[in-house]
């Protein structure tokens, strides 16, 4: 693929999307997203898609386009904004949602990259929230 030049988004994807695929969107906001690749896997109708960035867009515009085209499943994110289907779809359990602070979804895509299977960072530690999931880990039937 090195020195690969494609004349339009649609041909720089052409055989790499499928559904159920995860895939990395830059940008922060609506600063510095690829608009162009956004649309074009859109126009592609693959769905089940696991988005990872730190937002969806807005509702119609960014990522919020292929939320609006019922692409995206799983969001992996650290801002969910003022995407308003976003929230609908989430608080309905259409989309599911994996929050995370900014600097822990920044470590996780560092991680992940270098091959670091998982970190632990001390966000939460201590909180009402973790005792509440250390306790239903606690309770759960072993298999």
């Amino acid at each position: 693929m090195a020195g690969k030049v494609c004349g339009d988004a649609e041909s720089a994807l052409d055989g790499l999307l499928s559904d159920g695929m995860t895939i990395m969107a830059g940008g922060f906001g609506l600063c510095g997203i690829p608009e162009n690749l956004i649309a074009a896997i859109r126009k592609s109708g693959v769905t089940g898609l696991t988005v990872v960035s730190n937002n969806c867009g807005i509702d119609d515009f960014g990522l919020g386009v292929l939320l609006a085209g019922g692409q995206i499943k799983k969001m992996i994110s650290s801002y969910v904004g003022e995407n308003k289907l976003f929230e609908q779809l989430y608080l309905s359990g259409e989309l599911e949602l994996e929050f995370n602070p900014q600097g822990t979804l920044a470590e996780r895509i560092r991680a992940g990259g270098a091959g670091v299977p998982a970190f632990f960072t001390k966000t939460g530690v201590g909180t009402l929230v973790a005792r509440a999931r250390r306790c239903a880990r606690s309770t759960a039937p072993s298999m």
